[in-house]
């Protein structure tokens, strides 16, 4: 049995110590808030005990979940890896990128598992149609949400497009050679929506567009490889892909038939491979808590996550270049 501690009783922090309790090969020991109202709220929901020394809970526990604050991260990661402990830490990493790689150090040193909570590696539209993303050439993201002031203490790439920038480094086996980006600050005080160009040295595109202002909610993902065309709707779980086949192959839910210039028949064959639901959270839990049991690898590294917010600070350094040059 796993003995996990939570640090962190706000929004999310709460969904993770009620999925712990799903989690049957773990046992949730307590959590960390130094919040009250934060901490009575999670202790009247939940009846889990609530500790107010960070050093306690950490030698209480075989693994942390870090899901407090990002500027808080480091500090409670750093302490629990000196002590041995697997840590499990939300996205992003760190609050700064020399923080994220002091810790990808201290997991080696520690040699234990340590998970980045992106959980849309585990949205159940991702995994449906993961095995057909081979090379993707060119990448559309479109993930835009209304107006929350929860969050928006970080940038709109620090809180949204880091999801999509690690889903793409997780697509995309090739270094990035060139980014360019552009983004405004509308209703708070750092950027609210934002557009990133990600070029690899492997020729493939990425086009990413995120924003917190929207009238409506959207999480989409549009993927071309040599031989098909992949929607991802995170939001509403579907998913699509259209090949062109040759006449008489076509096995899609949806076939047209098409003659092309040179007078060849083939079919456009549209599929809907099948979405299996889960709970991506308690799915991502479970996951990490396997890997330790079992000595497996985790499905997201502390180096992946470093990565993605690496990419997603070289995003924010362009943005502010590009608002410099139009403010000369």
């Amino acid at each position: 049995m796993l003995k996990v501690g939570v640090f962190g009783a706000g929004h999310l922090g709460k969904i993770h110590i009620q999925q712990w309790g799903e989690v049957k090969e773990a046992q949730l020991v307590g959590f960390y808030d130094p919040d009250d109202n934060m901490a009575l709220a999670a202790i009247e929901k939940f009846g889990v005990q609530r500790f107010t020394d960070i050093d306690e809970l950490i030698a209480s526990v075989d693994a942390v979940d870090i899901v407090s604050p990002t500027i808080s991260h480091y500090d409670i990661a750093k302490n629990a890896l000196l002590n041995g402990k697997h840590v499990f830490i939300e996205k992003p990493l760190s609050h700064t990128l020399e923080e994220g790689m002091e810790l990808v150090h201290l997991v080696k040193e520690a040699n234990v598992k340590c998970q980045v909570g992106h959980v849309e590696r585990y949205n159940p539209a991702f995994l449906a149609v993961s095995d057909q993303l081979v090379q993707p050439m060119f990448i559309e993201t479109h993930r835009l949400a209304q107006f929350n002031p929860r969050g928006t203490d970080v940038s709109v790439i620090l809180d949204l497009m880091i999801h999509d920038i690690d889903i793409v480094l997780c697509l995309v086996k090739s270094p990035v050679k060139r980014i360019s980006a552009s983004g405004v600050a509308v209703l708070s005080e750092t950027a609210d929506i934002a557009n990133a160009r990600i070029e690899f040295d492997n020729g493939c595109v990425a086009n990413l567009t995120s924003s917190r202002i929207s009238l409506k909610n959207m999480r989409k993902m549009r993927l071309f490889q040599r031989d098909a065309y992949i929607g991802i709707d995170f939001l509403n779980k579907e998913t699509e892909i259209v090949r062109l086949k040759e006449d008489g192959v076509a096995e899609g839910m949806m076939d047209f038939p098409l003659e092309m210039a040179n007078g060849e028949k083939k079919v456009i064959s549209v599929q809907t491979p099948t979405v299996t639901p889960n709970n991506a959270i308690q799915t991502e839990l479970r996951e990490f808590t396997h890997a330790i049991l079992h000595d497996r690898p985790v499905r997201v590294s502390v180096y992946d996550g470093y990565q993605a917010m690496d990419v997603a600070h070289q995003v924010l350094k362009k943005m502010s270049l590009h608002a410099e040059m139009h403010n000369v």
